[in-house]
């Protein structure tokens, strides 16, 4: 019922959208959208009404597959409208051709018969049901939560007796290659515990190497080695021969000590297993250690752990429960309950989770959601016992449930995203947020743009503890990279399968004739896709080695296609290009580091629904067609990392574009270039990323272009590609955005910034990068401008690759007094200090910082080498 109820207020919302701005489409069919509307929003308030009876009443289940179907056509429908419309707009169609009756006439007989399927659902649900309503009268306070990524208590409750006994095995000298194993059901710490210590400073300090292992059930054994051989900062290896991949990896390892730790082990290949351990047997004095968390103690004997090396986490005692609950219950409030009413149902609800750690935690980051309201804790709690008391789910499932039930509707269609993902996975969240936008499940409101409502909601799952952070930016928290727990996983594909969200069979994807939303994989065959036409998302998860365009051409209903980094012949390339632009539905449109385009087609112009063109990475692509321009529905254009001469002209006539990436800046005499004066008209702009070549140009009437754009928040100013001085002087014209949040400098060969780069012209800046560049000084000082005095108000800093930066680093704290978190790497060899200069190895000139610490660590650490530097 969930996904229906986010459906319909999605189409709701856009009927409304269209009939208040007067569309043509919805004037044309005014009374029957307006009709549909209605209906709709009476669907929405009923089944509101009829959701504590969709568990036990099967007739439900059965009339929401009619609705999501009633649903998708009137979505498909809404489409062909608005690209009906996009056509009238250009004058490509008449109003009185043969064409637009036809066209006229099949839309508004498929709107009434809508419609009318529409009626008659909901008179039937009527007369079913509201005998057997009831309400439900519910108070319901809304809390501000946490991020589980800032704040992670599991660490340190029930798990430090564990962490130490382990931590003596690891660092133990009496075997030069240790095999530890941790074994326990789903949800126990095992990961957490392995994290501790991974990230232990003894633990690192003890081994040159530390390597991390996702395993999961489904793990490619070359995928595995050529983890290895990233984390051992050995470039990308396009060996594709097994043997020669483990005898690079025994190479790198031979005279290093090191850490191996394999995370979540289903199953393994003794003969390769021993293969690869054979490489880490050192001299003695040369100690390694493989660490393996698996469900399976058979595995870890399999795989040469001793009985006596294997420990089994205990689950938590009831003070440690009590105490892990209130750690995240009661986070706003120092974990201290002060109601005694609440303590009591609290302890009733700990007491189900069994002493279970992911249990307890979900459920608490449930409740602390509603401190203040002793009926809902109580109401949680019922539903808690009725699920555990069934015999049909564990404690875990049930709070995972319980966790999925409170989300507001908007949450919910996106938590069911993930069930697509492979187990252990590491998600883009830039990839879930386009996908979610191609989709039209996240639109704008207000003053934020769907882009940023997608970061918003995604951090609302993590503070929900239902989606973990692998990545995130040091300054703010943003998300770039998450991940889902394999039991949290496993309850989304449950419901994602109840609600036809995707098609499941024993826990992995199957694909039928009624799959929405696909994640490929290369297990699969392109020929399964033959018969799916109403599949809507299909993401690429691995590449192949063949992509046949005949296999999906029934695919028709596509909005979301990510093919990103596939690896095709260049003849393959122009099918699927061909193929491509006959997706007409298609919204989000990702190509990213696709070999062999060349150049797009003028076929391009028929993607009139396209609103997401990623094509980041393609480093054969030189050209683009001016037909590019006709896209007017854009609103990301990312062109980064390709070598493309110049954008077309037109690109200005974009007026929804928010986020334009990889713009070039040529030559002013070149007519068929989009020059920055065109940029002026793209009132929306929220990202601008820009190039210099040696051909790049700024007119006299181009320098206050950046400064028009009122609600440009992040800039970027890439230099890698252009040396002449001259035209970097160039850069010194311009006026900066007024709200300008986020600056990136990369490959600036001058000694000095922008004089622009100042408190003053910057007030509302938050996070500077600048990276392999020449510059020699940055003024972090206040700065004085007729007698005000304007300060930084930075957060965040990152400063990589600046050898010949001179900077005080002792003052950095004091002149920029919110800054929380810098990233300093490979800066200049000689830091000035009085009168002296003293000589840093580059391995030496590398400080992270982060939240909570103080920049006076970093300058005590330098005044260390400086002292161990004279005493030399």
């Amino acid at each position: 019922m969930a996904l229906v109820d986010a459906m319909i207020q999605t189409l709701t919302e856009e009927l409304f959208t269209a009939l208040m701005n007067q569309a043509q489409y919805a004037l044309d069919f005014k009374s029957q959208f307006e009709r549909m509307k209605t209906q709709l929003e009476l669907m929405k308030a009923f089944l509101n009404d009829t959701e504590i009876l969709k568990t036990k009443k099967e007739v439900l289940k059965l009339t929401m597959i009619q609705i999501r179907e009633l649903i998708y056509e009137a979505d498909d429908l809404l489409t062909d409208c608005r690209i009906r419309d996009e056509y009238q707009k250009d004058g490509r169609c008449s109003n009185f051709s043969a064409s637009m009756l036809l066209f006229l006439y099949r839309t508004g007989k498929k709107l009434k018969d809508i419609n009318l399927r529409i009626e008659k659902l909901e008179n039937s649900l009527r007369v079913y049901l509201t005998p057997q309503l009831f309400s439900i009268q519910e108070n319901v306070h809304q809390v501000t939560g946490f991020s589980c990524q800032d704040y992670d208590p599991a660490n340190k409750v029930g798990l430090e007796h564990d962490a130490r006994k382990i931590k003596e095995w690891i660092i133990s000298k009496a075997k030069v290659l240790h095999r530890i194993g941790m074994i326990g059901m789903g949800g126990l710490g095992k990961s957490t515990i392995a994290q501790k210590l991974f990230n232990d400073e003894d633990v690192r300090s003890f081994f040159k190497n530390m390597i991390w292992l996702s395993v999961s059930q489904d793990f490619s054994e070359e995928q595995i080695m050529k983890s290895m051989l990233k984390q051992l900062y050995e470039e990308k290896t396009n060996r594709s021969d097994k043997a020669q991949i483990m005898h690079k990896i025994h190479l790198l390892l031979e005279h290093m000590t090191c850490l191996i730790v394999m995370d979540d082990v289903w199953s393994i290949r003794i003969d390769w297993w021993n293969q690869l351990c054979s490489g880490l047997e050192k001299p003695t004095g040369k100690n390694s250690c493989i660490m393996i968390t698996t469900r399976n103690e058979e595995v870890a004997t399999n795989m040469g752990v001793e009985k006596s090396r294997i420990h089994r986490p205990s689950f938590l005692d009831d003070d440690e429960s009590w105490s892990l609950f209130c750690k995240y219950a009661f986070y706003a409030s120092k974990e201290i309950c002060d109601d005694q009413q609440l303590e009591n149902v609290g302890r009733d609800i700990v007491q189900k989770c069994g002493g279970l750690p992911l249990a307890i935690k979900t459920i608490a980051a449930l409740l602390s959601q509603k401190r203040h309201s002793l009926v809902e804790w109580k109401h949680i709690y019922r539903g808690f016992h009725e699920l555990t008391t069934r015999g049909q789910v564990s404690s875990v499932f049930a709070c995972l449930q319980l966790s999925y039930n409170a989300l507001p509707v908007h949450l919910k269609q996106l938590f069911l995203c993930f069930s697509i993902y492979p187990e252990d996975f590491e998600i883009p969240a830039e990839q879930l947020v386009l996908w979610w936008i191609g989709e039209g499940f996240i639109r704008g409101k207000d003053s934020k743009t769907a882009i940023e409502l997608g970061y918003v909601y995604l951090t609302e799952l993590v503070q929900r503890c239902l989606v973990e952070v692998v990545d995130q930016r040091g300054y703010d928290g943003k998300i770039y990279g998450c991940r889902m727990h394999d039991l949290v996983r496993d309850m989304t594909i449950v419901i994602a399968k109840d609600e036809s969200f995707c098609s499941f069979e024993e826990g992995r994807q199957k694909l039928t004739s009624e799959s929405r939303r696909l994640g490929f994989t290369s297990e699969m065959s392109t020929k399964s896709l033959k018969h799916c036409p109403k599949l809507r998302a299909l993401l690429m998860m691995s590449s192949i080695q063949r992509l046949c365009c005949d296999d999906m051409e029934s695919l028709s209903s596509l909005r979301v296609l990510d093919l990103s980094y596939f690896e095709l012949a260049t003849t393959a390339v122009q099918d699927l290009l061909k193929w491509i632009v006959s997706l007409k539905h298609l919204a989000y449109l990702n190509l990213s580091g696709v070999r062999g385009i060349g150049e797009l087609p003028s076929s391009i112009k028929k993607l009139r629904n396209l609103q997401v063109f990623v094509l980041y990475g393609c480093t054969d692509l030189f050209m683009l067609h001016p037909f590019i321009t006709h896209l007017k529905n854009m609103v990301v254009l990312d062109f980064r990392s390709c070598p493309l001469i110049y954008l077309p002209k037109g690109i200005g006539m974009l007026s929804q574009l928010q986020e334009l990436s990889g713009f070039v800046m040529g030559r002013l005499s070149n007519e068929h270039c989009c020059h920055l004066l065109e940029l002026q008209d793209l009132s929306q702009l929220r990202v601008l990323r820009m190039y210099l070549n040696a051909h790049s140009e700024i007119a006299e009437n181009e320098t206050e272009v950046l400064s028009k754009l009122k609600k440009l928040k992040v800039l970027e100013l890439n230099a890698h590609y252009c040396k002449d001085h001259n035209t970097l002087m160039m850069l010194d014209d311009l006026y900066p955005p007024p709200s300008l949040q986020e600056l990136y400098i990369g490959g600036y060969h001058c000694e000095t910034l922008p004089a622009w780069i100042n408190p003053e012209k910057l007030s509302n800046l938050r996070y500077i990068s600048i990276q392999d560049s020449d510059i020699n000084f940055f003024e972090t000082s206040p700065q004085s401008v007729n007698g005000r005095l304007f300060t930084w108000n930075v957060e965040g800093l990152c400063f990589k690759k600046l050898q010949s930066l001179k900077l005080d680093w002792k003052n950095l704290e004091e002149d920029m007094p919110l800054l929380r978190n810098a990233e300093i790497a490979e800066l200049e060899k000689q830091y000035q200090k009085d009168d002296h200069c003293f000589d840093f190895s580059p391995e030496k000139s590398l400080f992270f910082y982060r939240t909570g610490k103080k920049l006076k660590e970093i300058s005590l650490q330098i005044e260390q080498m400086e002292n161990s530097l004279r005493a030399v």
